[in-house]
């Protein structure tokens, strides 16, 4: 199958012009809902009945309410044997779907058979009501029930009609029109939420020692580590380098603890008797409830705690007190640290888990989710492909969750959420997905929800005040390749609060201060970060509605940290790219020292000239000529937000081996054959890397050698030269000295020679310690 010619303008950004607020001057909706289109709705609350008749043979009354305009029709939940229920539930009817000019409330009662017709109340649309937020709401009033005929019968029905929009307060618990095909019990699924990530602890645990330990086996010293669990997270220290029965660690085992504290710290000593076999010589469990907090680096008071020894006694655990075991322990919260989820290119929220620690907000992020165009089925219903699509945000500890827009290919969620911002130099992620929990598919096949795309806003490439309203690409990277899978209408703007405050952040360190005073080691983060986004999803898949593992995981970029072929050429080529400029000057130098352009090689001897002349005119030339380049590209400056790049990603030429190898599970799931020829190929990338890394080390040594006597002659040489530079640059005048190596440098083609210098031939000379590898 041939693959289509990869189209650069299909993955661009386009900015849009959507019809934001409404527009009408004046307009309530524009101070509060302005980043979005209006939608119009006709909302119906239906709160309560009184005095209905009974219909059945038995005089009870089971009544529901249904509500139905044109096709559309929704329902009320039923009540059994009530003649007074109490109901207080919306209804929502989009305009634009809106066939018919009046809108039927209908009470029934439910039967096995058919349901019988107790009464209902009609509206015309055109005497229905308008209400723009934030109008305080509509009372709801009395209606006396009707025949079909039009003539009165027994029962009155409590009812709210009126005109709306999206900015309407009962908008987000509404029954829509749009879900007429899911049942009632499935309608939270599809509703827009908002969720907040559980508050994220470092806890820390410094093991210090433990005394009077009694082994099973008193011939022997016990080799005593002691092993910590907190939930799925388990740690252990070291074998204690002192064999006696009041062992030493003094280590330090970090884990991720979530707020409410759930799991308790459970530490047990162990004794190895032999590999693969441990004696529990003791255990204790501590509740986080009751552990202390702080802020900083300061130590706290370090605990004794009870070692419990649990025995089996005719097969069940038993606890034994015939001895007493302690361990000595120092346990806190760092309340200090940021508890890292995300990846850390990508954070949303730099803050410290302490709130005490907070700085003020610094502005408004404002986030209108406008519309979709273009999205692909994503499976298949009744023969034919649909997608249910909804999004989802996420930026610090709070995510949203537009409501899903059932079977359309071109949805309008037209949602607008805000967040306070602390630190301008974050990122907000936007995903849309496709709802694959709908009409029992979770039981019926364990469907996940598929991912369609992820959006990525830096706010500092944002200008403040300004509203972006842009169209970005969906794009996900599939085994068969790059595919656009539709795209998404986002308006966004950055509002500051105070200038002076946001340009002060740009001289404070990234991560609070506990990150720098006492930093963790880079595989503690990793570590660290994996138990945090496990966390994470676990707290937010049990919210009800679901927010669901793979989404979570998704957002957070859990799998950045995986080998991919085609990421390492893609970083490999951004390197190429930030060092080009660097390559540039150096061609350029070269061809001023040849003297390829005589003109241009004559000015640059007059400037440097000047430079020697006038020294202190040197820092300050390097100024201006770096601000008249930033000056000279405020023309060419970016004026839209920065979005995903298949070229820069290497996503449109990738190889489809190469591919099917970075969407392989871990371990993989390949054939030995497919296997071997990767590793091969991996062997010969990293045999290139390493031979790249070896040589720049190569270098590095040999820089130290010159002083290491390891080449006694070519110190003795180096340090002779070193003592005579020192003589003739103390009593020559540095301008002189500057001068004279600037004009040999400069030196025109006729005076060089093809072969390499006398301190270049004398540096490849000197020895390396590559002389001592195996």
């Amino acid at each position: 199958m041939m693959q289509r010619p990869f189209r650069p303008e299909e993955y661009s950004l386009k900015e849009t012009s959507p019809h934001l607020g409404g527009g009408a001057a004046g307009d309530k909706l524009t101070t509060t809902y302005d980043l979005v289109e209006q939608m119009q709705y006709l909302y119906v609350r239906v709160v309560k009945a009184k005095d209905l008749p009974s219909k059945d043979i038995t005089g009870s009354c089971d009544p529901y309410v249904e509500v139905k305009l044109g096709n559309y029709k929704g329902t009320t939940r039923h009540f059994e044997k009530k003649t007074n229920p109490e109901w207080n539930q919306v209804f929502a009817f989009s305009k634009e779907r809106i066939q018919s000019s009046v809108v039927e409330i209908i009470v029934k009662d439910k039967d096995f058979v058919k349901d019988d017709f107790i009464g209902r109340v009609c509206f015309d649309l055109n005497e229905v009501p308008k209400r723009v937020p934030p109008d305080s709401p509509l009372a709801p009033q009395w209606y006396r029930l009707e025949e079909r005929n039009g003539h009165k019968v027994k029962g009155e029905l409590m009812l709210a009609v009126w005109m709306g929009t999206q900015a309407d307060e009962a908008f987000p618990e509404a029954w829509h029109s749009d879900a007429a095909s899911i049942p009632g019990d499935g309608l939270a699924s599809i509703r827009s939420k908002v969720y907040l990530t559980p508050k994220l602890w470092y806890l820390r645990v410094n093991i210090i020692e433990a005394q009077d330990l009694i082994p099973n086996d008193r011939t022997r010293f016990p080799e005593v580590y002691v092993k910590a669990m907190l939930g799925n997270q388990a740690l252990r220290t070291r074998v204690s380098p002192s064999r006696t029965l009041n062992p030493m660690w003094n280590e330090d085992l970090m884990f991720v603890a979530a707020e409410p504290f759930e799991e308790h710290l459970i530490l047990s000593v162990e004794d190895r008797i032999a590999p693969g076999k441990d004696d529990v010589l003791g255990r204790t469990i501590i509740s986080l409830q009751h552990v202390p907090r702080r802020l900083d680096h300061k130590l706290l008071n370090s605990q004794w705690y009870n070692l419990e020894k649990h025995i089996i006694v005719d097969g069940e655990q038993k606890k034994e007190t015939k001895f007493s075991s302690r361990i000595h322990l120092r346990i806190c919260l760092e309340g200090g640290y940021h508890v890292l989820d995300e990846s850390t290119h990508y954070s949303s929220d730099l803050r410290p888990t302490a709130k005490q620690l907070w700085k003020h907000s610094i502005g408004i992020l404002e986030l209108g989710i406008l519309t979709a165009q273009g999205l692909l089925p994503m499976k298949t219903k009744d023969g034919r492909g649909t997608t249910d699509a909804y999004c989802v945000a996420k930026y610090g500890q709070k995510w949203v969750r537009t409501r899903t827009i059932i079977d359309s290919f071109t949805p309008k969620w037209n949602e607008q959420y805000t967040w306070e911002v602390y630190d301008p130099c974050t990122v907000i992620t936007i995903g849309v997905f496709d709802n694959c929990h709908l009409n029992g598919g979770e039981k019926a096949n364990g469907a996940r929800d598929t991912r369609i795309g992820k959006v990525r806003i830096r706010l500092s490439t944002l200008e403040t005040d300004r509203v972006y309203t842009h169209a970005y690409p969906l794009i996900v990277l599939t085994p068969a390749g790059v595919k656009k899978m539709g795209e998404v209408q986002l308006a966004v703007r950055f509002t500051c609060s105070s200038l002076l405050n946001m340009m002060h952040l740009y001289s404070q360190p990234l991560l609070p201060k506990m990150h720098y005073v006492h930093p963790l080691s880079v595989m503690q983060v990793d570590n660290l970060r994996r138990q945090a986004t496990n966390i994470v999803s676990t707290r937010l898949s049990r919210a009800e509605p679901p927010l669901r593992k793979e989404i979570v995981e998704y957002m957070l970029d859990v799998d950045s940290h995986m080998w991919s072929m085609r990421k390492s050429k893609a970083n490999f080529f951004r390197i190429m790219g930030v060092l080009s400029p660097l390559i540039a000057v150096a061609k350029w130098f070269d061809q001023i020292c040849h003297w390829r352009n005589p003109l241009t090689t004559i000015l640059i001897h007059v400037l440097f000239v000047i430079l020697v002349l006038y020294p202190e005119l040197i820092l300050p030339t390097i100024f201006l000529y770096l601000f008249l380049i930033g000056v000279w590209y405020y023309r060419w400056r970016p004026r839209q937000p920065p979005h995903m790049d298949t070229r820069l990603s290497h996503a449109e030429s990738a190889h489809p081996d190469e591919l099917d190898e970075e969407f392989d599970t871990f371990p993989t799931s390949r054939p030995p054959d497919i296997v071997r020829m990767r590793y091969d190929r991996l062997r010969s990338v990293a045999g290139r890397i390493q031979t790249v890394v070896g040589d720049l080390a190569t270098q590095g040594e040999r820089l130290q050698s010159l002083l290491s006597w390891r080449d006694p002659r070519a110190t003795a040489l180096f340090v002779t030269f070193c003592f005579v530079a020192a003589i003739v640059l103390y009593v020559t005048p540095f301008r002189v000295v500057v001068f004279l190596a600037g004009l040999y440098t400069l030196r025109h083609p006729r005076f060089r020679h093809k072969m390499p210098s006398v301190p270049l031939n004398f540096f490849r000379r000197l020895p390396a310690r590559t002389d001592s590898m195996l």
